[in-house]
């Protein structure tokens, strides 16, 4: 993907199913994001991290959004910044363990994979929102939905970063 010279590349990208409950959390959020700052490009919804090969290359900013299980109250909304120098995560700072995924590769893996072709994103970010309910069916748990104004929010602050006229 390229951008005008001096204009920097923002992609938005929500991953998980609408089918599996809050897992669709992150494309509800990365849509919602990309029509308040217009200036990033959503490539949602992401079944798998793989299919982000080819469409976040070489982008200035990647924010993916996604739901999580961490044991954490539902709901809650945490920012976690990917080193993509040595593919660690980092959060606020501290050293974290690396996020289970119930996606085949997982994101890490592909962003190895992204590094090895010579297209990944500069920074990567990923805005996670705890889940409650992960079985078959549509629609946000309550909990969830009511985290989507913050997530979105949290989503325009990091677009804001890059495109502070977003």
């Amino acid at each position: 993907m390229s951008a005008p010279a001096g204009h920097a590349t923002v992609v938005v990208a929500g991953l998980g199913s609408e089918f599996r409950r809050d897992d669709g959390v992150g494309s509800v959020v990365a849509e919602r994001a990309v029509t308040e700052a217009a200036s990033a490009r959503d490539v949602g919804p992401i079944g798998d991290p793989l299919d982000l090969l080819g469409v976040w290359n070489n982008a200035d900013l990647v924010v993916i959004v996604d739901a999580v299980a961490s044991g954490a109250p539902p709901g809650q909304v945490r920012v976690l910044e990917m080193d993509v120098a040595r593919l660690s995560a980092h959060d606020d700072g501290a050293a974290v363990p690396a996020p289970q995924s119930t996606h085949g590769i997982g994101l890490a893996g592909v962003l190895r994979l992204a590094r090895a072709l010579g297209q990944a994103p500069a920074r990567l970010v990923v805005v996670g929102i705890e889940g409650e309910r992960f079985d078959l069916g549509r629609g946000l748990s309550p909990s969830v939905q009511a985290a989507v104004p913050e997530a979105v929010r949290r989503v325009v602050e990091l677009i804001k970063e890059v495109h502070p006229c977003a």
